[in-house]
């Protein structure tokens, strides 16, 4: 089995859901922690990255938005976009294993000519997502059940999925919920990585950043205490499989 570590590339400026989340990324991947290598883009530049030094990347979620205009957004989103994007486009070319999740989706599809709006939001909860033809067929996501419920939180979404892209899942609220380019890079507007319980404790975090009225986070954590996701996680483990059989060849 390889033994050559991931790297998790973390984007949340409230330090409180950093921990939290590597962990639950890991948890997820099934790799304890001396194989999975951690930046904070929000404190440090990505610099260079040699992809061979990886058997994967994993990309999580944020609080910034891609369809904040320009002259709003802080020094440190441009900067972690253009580190996301150049990111991006090395894994493209190298046909690399790489996972972006939720704000992450939005960078991959403005890079690649997408469309990313604000029509598709979803408060925080748990939906179901349905697989398309392709992702029952595609090598990741079909390990997944055909219909399959996962935890969303988010004020944007792909609206035009990019060119090249095939749409593997989407949900009644979101139609673009997990799409692929060429073999190995994937993004998902979904959250993967958490259970109930560690979406819970995110959303008492982020209850002031617009997700939802802070006044109605007592309901919001009853109502992703009663959903029953199970199924989401098994795409990070998978992910990390087939990127050591890569890392193996």
């Amino acid at each position: 089995m390889s033994s050559t570590p991931f790297l998790f590339l973390s984007a949340r400026p409230e330090v409180e859901a950093v921990g939290p989340e590597y962990e639950s990324v890991r948890r997820a991947m099934g790799v304890d922690a001396g194989r999975l290598d951690h930046v904070r883009l929000d404190v440090d530049p990505l610099g260079d990255v040699a992809l061979s030094d990886y058997a994967g990347i994993v990309v999580g979620g944020s609080p910034f938005n891609v369809t904040t205009p320009e002259t709003g957004k802080h020094e440190v989103q441009r900067r972690v976009e253009a580190d996301l994007t150049r990111l991006a486009e090395q894994a493209l070319e190298a046909d690399f294993p790489l996972l972006l999740t939720c704000y992450g989706i939005g960078v991959l599809t403005l890079l690649l000519g997408g469309e990313v709006g604000r029509a598709h939001g979803e408060q925080a909860q748990a939906v179901e997502i349905r697989l398309t033809g392709d992702g029952i067929a595609d090598p990741l996501v079909g390990a997944l059940p055909e219909r399959f419920d996962a935890l969303v939180g988010h004020k944007e979404a792909t609206e035009r999925l990019p060119r090249d892209a095939r749409l593997l899942a989407s949900s009644a609220g979101c139609p673009v919920q997990i799409y692929r380019v060429g073999a190995s890079v994937y993004a998902t507007q979904f959250h993967p990585e958490v259970s109930t319980g560690d979406f819970i404790a995110r959303a008492q975090v982020y209850r002031h950043h617009g997700y939802f009225p802070p006044s109605e986070l007592r309901e919001v954590g009853e109502r992703l205490a009663a959903a029953s996701v199970t199924e989401p996680q098994r795409m990070l483990r998978r992910f990390a499989e087939l990127a050591d059989e890569r890392s193996d060849e």
